[in-house]
């Protein structure tokens, strides 16, 4: 098997060693997909590639499929007689994933082996704390390192006071702060990029996203648009793609997302202070709402954090319980948590009949 070559396209050791399993096949990364093909990468050439038939047939979830940024084994390193065929998609030490359309509970791979998430927000219409902290907690839990870029700062005239509070539910993440235009703007993100490491942004559409790839990239290759009068963003990327920079680092482009469910998410991260508030609380069932020694409330009385910060995170705790959840099991943990006191419907049913024999 020959092998690829780490700094084109980031493989690292462990994967090399997990392709060696497969001696007869090439180890590639998919770089693009559209529909049921993908392109990959194999040292200097693209090739086309198709998943076999059984691996269509063996496939369990719509996430076992490959997704930008996988690693897979092919089975020739030519598309002289005709498509690669794709046998394994190999370990994925991080996955970005968000909730598949329609009614079913499987999962939408939107990329993997991410080594930074830049979570982009502008300075202007599309800033929400609470969207953020949203994609901080998806970021988290993808295995990547978030990062936080702020954009449009030329938009803003209050830039100290956001920064202020960007940095009150960013815990343990860095904050970067750029303009298209200016040129020092974007310079920031470059620091993170690195021969062999992968990054990706994520964040509404309009935020800035396709501009900063388009000048890491050095010309205009994304589409770009603005966030309408309406603050709800238009998608202005169509499909995923994995972008080779000068400097060997590579990036992912992904399609704009106003929101994403909780699919997978790391609250502890994300809301650290919080949870660390919650072991000083006097009694350690404390929901931080009435009960007395509650340190959480305590903290919002202080100031110390904002009764909205709270309220964002018993939301994103519920969404995160029920998302996987179809419409008849979230009624019933809904009925056990009404019930819970008197441990679930099942013993509240039993205490009923008890009750009507007497």
């Amino acid at each position: 098997m020959k092998k690829t070559d780490i700094k084109k396209v980031g493989i690292s050791h462990e994967i090399l060693a997990e392709s060696a399993l497969y001696p007869d096949l090439y180890v590639v990364r998919v770089y693009s997909q559209y529909k049921d093909l993908y392109k990959v990468m194999y040292e200097d050439n693209e090739l086309t590639a198709e998943v076999s038939g059984k691996f269509r047939f063996e496939v369990k979830r719509l996430s076992d499929y490959p997704a930008v940024g996988d690693y897979v084994m092919i089975d020739r390193s030519t598309n002289s007689h005709g498509n690669a065929i794709i046998h394994h998609v190999l370990s994925r030490k991080s996955a970005f994933v968000r909730k598949a359309a329609g009614t079913s509970n499987d999962s939408q791979i939107i990329a993997t082996n991410i080594d930074t998430v830049f979570i982009c927000m502008s300075l202007n219409n599309d800033f929400n704390l609470r969207r953020l902290e949203r994609y901080l907690s998806i970021a988290w839990d993808s295995g990547a390192v978030p990062v936080i870029v702020l954009t449009k700062s030329d938009l803003c005239e209050d830039i100290c006071q956001k920064l202020a509070e960007v940095n009150s539910v960013a815990i343990g993440v860095d904050v970067l702060v750029t303009s298209s235009s200016r040129e020092e703007g974007y310079k920031q993100i470059l620091a993170y990029i690195k021969e062999g490491l992968t990054i990706a942004f994520i964040g509404s559409s309009g935020v800035g996203k396709s501009t900063l790839i388009n000048c890491l990239i050095g010309e205009n290759r994304i589409k770009t648009n603005v966030l309408s009068n309406d603050d709800k963003g238009r998608h202005t990327t169509t499909r995923r793609e994995l972008i080779r920079l000068e400097n060997g680092g590579m990036v992912i482009d992904t399609p704009g997302m106003r929101e994403m469910g909780l699919e997978r998410a790391d609250l502890s991260k994300t809301f650290a202070d919080i949870d660390e508030l919650a072991t000083k609380c006097k009694y350690h069932d404390c929901c931080h709402k009435s009960e007395p020694g509650c340190a959480v409330q305590k903290a919002i009385a202080e100031g110390k954090i904002s009764a909205d910060r709270l309220q964002s995170y018993e939301k994103l705790k519920k969404e995160a319980k029920y998302e996987v959840l179809n419409s008849r099991q979230i009624e019933a943990v809904k009925i056990n948590e009404m019930f819970k006191e008197v441990g679930g419907i099942k013993n509240a049913r039993k205490l009923a009949k008890s009750k009507n024999k007497r």
